[in-house]
């Protein structure tokens, strides 16, 4: 048979082909800022990636992005990887410090920043000396520029296609060389570098578009309200264009007003983001009566979404909502319910993992569990898309068979779904016997009246942990405190109750978009805590 490179250029160069005038929107706001085909934007992506060896980058280098969901990062997406450079993705929402970090070990030549994120880079390129050239994804962004101090060449991204273009050959090397890097949220310590090969990213993308996962076809309108720069937006900047489906990217605002006149006007059917941004358009919504006749189906990821807010998404948005979870270190997409499928009757289940990832349970000393369902076990996953080390570790983080270990608790029914029960690091020890945070999230969480909820522990002197209530209440609700704690009665064991409930206005979400346990639990131990 052929020898054919599973190679990620492939799928820009299928869509100029077979989808050339299907459209890539761009927004900002909820207004659209731009369209291009396919067949243009593989144009314009294969010249930039002509201007980029004009800078005299090389085979390997790093290219960092730090911008939005855009068409001009999308192009840097694909010049970069299609020449056989690495896209680095850099999240925004990081501190300067982790970002300097996380670039200096990169090693990153050039840096490709949103114009609005300038300010940002600004104060970085100081401290990073690798970084020799900046480009400004979508506007000039010299006169912000002018007068710093910034020792890179800056080039604006237009000007440089005009300017330094030329045709190149994509995918002229072996599925195995690296395509991106991108850093876990760091919420359970130190960001760690994923570098994902083009074969990885090809097979994620195969597994994604599987019927029973996120099943996205020509038809289809897809919105990305995940980052771009969250694991490649969870495989969907390759999934669209390998399929040819419109793809309507929303630039930086994802709040519910925003999103919700751009996917109606745009005619979306699919949609993805974590559970925080559909609570914006819910509300929203709710709020104005609006509808959005054409959507079919929303996937969420991220932290599991509490019952009442999966229930009142499904109610107000009259779609079906695919339930999900995976992780950076898994390319991202680990388990998902499929299209179609009634939601689970325990309200937790992240579906069944499509062909390409195997899964086992453990228990603490890493021995995997005679039964494998109906039990709650450490969870270990394995696949042609799960990282095998971290970028520039010296030893694996696999077992002996091959596994890497999530760090999540979890259980698997008798069909094969899927349902995380926790993280392994999340447990409160109180006493000298475990607690289970998520177990009283899921119970807190089908309150209607709550918004938002996490359990973190508190240091006590006498049981060593407790827990901690804290609770985002739904917009124009509010929480009596001790009905709250009532509920839990007879559900978990009486010494699994936590003594306090603190509500907060907003809570502290991550770079990612998930809930900041590490905040919340930093915060809470050095604090006097009241029943509210």
């Amino acid at each position: 048979m052929q020898h054919y490179t599973l190679t990620i250029d492939k799928f820009l160069d299928h869509a100029a082909k077979w989808s050339s005038e299907r459209e890539v929107v761009s927004a900002h706001s909820g207004e659209v800022l731009g369209r291009i085909g396919y067949a243009a934007l593989r144009e314009r992506s294969n010249r930039l990636s002509g201007a980029l060896n004009a800078l005299g980058v090389q085979f390997g280098d790093r290219i960092g992005t730090l911008a939005w969901n855009t068409q001009h990062h999308l192009e840097m997406y694909y010049a970069s990887m299609g020449a056989g450079l690495i896209c680095h993705t850099l999240n925004p929402r990081f501190t300067t410090a982790h970002l300097a970090a996380i670039i200096n070990e990169a090693e990153d030549r050039v840096v490709a920043v949103a114009v609005d994120l300038v300010p940002m880079l600004i104060k970085l390129a100081p401290l990073c000396p690798t970084i020799e050239h900046v480009i400004v994804m979508d506007g000039d962004g010299t006169d912000l520029i002018s007068g710093t101090t910034l020792k890179p060449q800056v080039w604006a991204q237009d000007d440089l296609i005009t300017s330094h273009d030329s045709a190149v050959i994509w995918g002229d090397f072996e599925e195995d060389t690296p395509a991106g890097l991108c850093y876990t949220s760091g919420t359970t310590g130190k960001p760690k570098g994923v570098l994902y090969t083009h074969r990885s990213n090809y097979l994620h993308t195969l597994r994604a578009l599987q019927a029973d996962a996120m099943a996205i076809n020509s038809s289809d309108v897809l919105l990305i309200a995940v980052p771009m720069f969250h694991a490649n937006g969870w495989g969907l900047p390759f999934a669209a264009p390998a399929v040819g489906a419109k793809l309507v990217l929303p630039g930086r605002h994802t709040d519910g007003a925003s999103l919700a006149k751009l996917m109606k006007d745009e005619g979306v059917t699919i949609a993805a983001g974590v559970q925080t941004v559909w609570l914006g358009v819910v509300e929203h919504l709710e709020t104005t009566g609006g509808e959005l006749p054409q959507l079919k189906r929303i996937l969420i990821g991220g932290s599991r979404c509490p019952d009442a807010l999966l229930r009142r998404m499904e109610e107000t948005l009259q779609v079906q909502v695919q339930t999900s979870w995976g992780m950076t270190e898994i390319s991202p997409l680990g388990t998902i319910t499929a299209p179609g499928e009634p939601p689970s009757t325990t309200n937790l289940a992240s579906g069944r993992p499509p062909l390409g990832l195997d899964l086992k349970l453990t228990d603490a000393g890493g021995v995997a569990l005679t039964r494998q369902r109906g039990v709650i076990g450490h969870l270990k996953v394995k696949g042609a898309s799960v990282v095998e080390r971290y970028f520039k570790a010296t030893t694996d983080s696999l077992d002996e068979e091959g596994f890497f270990d999530t760090g999540d608790l979890a259980s698997i029914d008798n069909d094969g779904n899927l349902s995380i029960r926790g993280r392994s690091k999340d447990l409160i020890k109180s006493g000298g016997e475990w607690i289970n945070p998520m177990e009283i999230e899921n119970i807190i969480g089908a309150n209607p009246s709550v918004g938002l909820v996490a359990v973190v522990g508190r240091p006590d002197e006498k049981w060593g942990e407790r827990p901690v209530i804290v609770v985002e209440p739904r917009a124009g609700q509010s929480i009596d405190s001790h009905a709250l704690l009532d509920s839990l009665r007879g559900k978990v064991a009486d010494w699994w109750i936590p003594d306090h409930v603190e509500q907060v206005g907003s809570m502290p979400l991550a770079a990612t978009g998930k809930i900041d346990k590490i905040k919340l639990r930093a915060y809470y131990a050095n604090s006097d805590v009241t029943t509210e």
